[in-house]
C-alpha cells in the first residue's frame, strides 16, 4: 500500500514537474490540491507530496491559509539563486579542471557534443543535454557533496532559465557552451571560470529585461 502511494505520488510530482518547466502552469498559478487530485484521479494525500517535494526543489511556494503556486519571476530568490550559483560553480569548475583526468575531459567532450547537436526546439531532450553538458564540467572535482550541491541548485534554477528564454534577448548558447568547452579543456581555470560565472548572470539578468 505504502509503495503503490510511492508511485502515484511519484507519478503526480514528474508530471506537474514537467507542467510547471514547460509554462503549462504560468508563474503565479495556484497549484490547488483538491482540483489536481481529480484530475489525476487521486487521493488528496499524494498530491500534496507531490506538492511538497515541488516546493523543496524551488518550483512551488507553499502559501499561509491558501495551498500552493508556482512561484513568480519578480521573486527576489531568483537573483539569489543565480548569485550562489555564480559563486559556488566556478569555484567548483577550478576544481574539476585541476583534478580532472582523461576521462573527465572525454565526458566534457561528449557532453559538448550531444548538447551541440540536440536541437533547442526539442526542450525536454536539449534540458537533460544541457543539464548533462554543466554537470560534466563540474565532475572532475571528485567531490560528492558540491555535484549534489550542483544538482539541488539546478532544478530550482531551471524555472528561471525557461523564463528568462522567453523574457531576456536572444542569447549565442552555442558559442557560450563552446567557449566553456575549449576553456576547461585548455585547462585554463581562471577564464574557465569567468566565461561560466557570466553564463549564469546572464540567465538571471534576461528576468529584468
Amino acid at each position: 500500500m505504502v509503495e503503490a502511494k510511492q508511485m502515484l505520488s511519484e507519478r503526480v510530482y514528474t508530471t506537474l514537474r514537467e507542467k510547471i518547466l514547460c509554462g503549462d502552469f504560468p508563474p503565479g498559478a495556484a497549484l490547488k490540491p483538491q482540483e489536481l487530485a481529480g484530475a489525476h484521479g487521486v487521493s488528496l494525500a499524494v498530491v500534496r507530496e507531490a506538492l511538497t517535494r515541488l516546493v523543496g526543489d524551488g518550483l512551488a511556494d507553499r502559501l499561509t491559509n491558501r495551498g500552493f503556486a508556482v512561484p513568480t519571476p519578480s521573486d527576489q530568490r531568483w537573483q539569489d539563486l543565480a548569485e550562489a550559483r555564480a559563486t559556488f560553480e566556478p569555484a567548483v569548475l577550478r576544481l574539476s579542471i585541476e583534478r580532472g583526468d582523461l576521462d573527465w575531459e572525454s565526458r566534457v567532450r561528449a557532453a559538448h557534443h550531444r548538447l551541440a547537436r540536440t536541437p533547442a526546439y526539442e526542450k525536454s531532450a536539449w534540458s537533460t543535454a544541457h543539464r548533462e553538458f554543466h554537470r560534466a564540467l563540474l565532475d572532475g572535482c571528485g567531490n560528492a557533496i558540491m555535484l549534489e550541491t550542483f544538482d539541488r541548485l539546478w532544478i530550482a534554477s531551471e524555472l528561471v532559465r525557461v523564463w528568462s528564454t522567453d523574457r531576456g534577448p536572444v542569447r549565442d548558447h552555442l558559442g557560450e557552451h563552446l567557449r566553456l568547452e575549449e576553456a576547461a579543456l585548455a585547462r585554463d581555470a581562471g577564464a574557465a571560470a569567468d566565461l561560466l560565472s557570466r553564463h549564469v548572470s546572464l540567465t538571471a539578468a534576461g528576468l529584468l529585461a
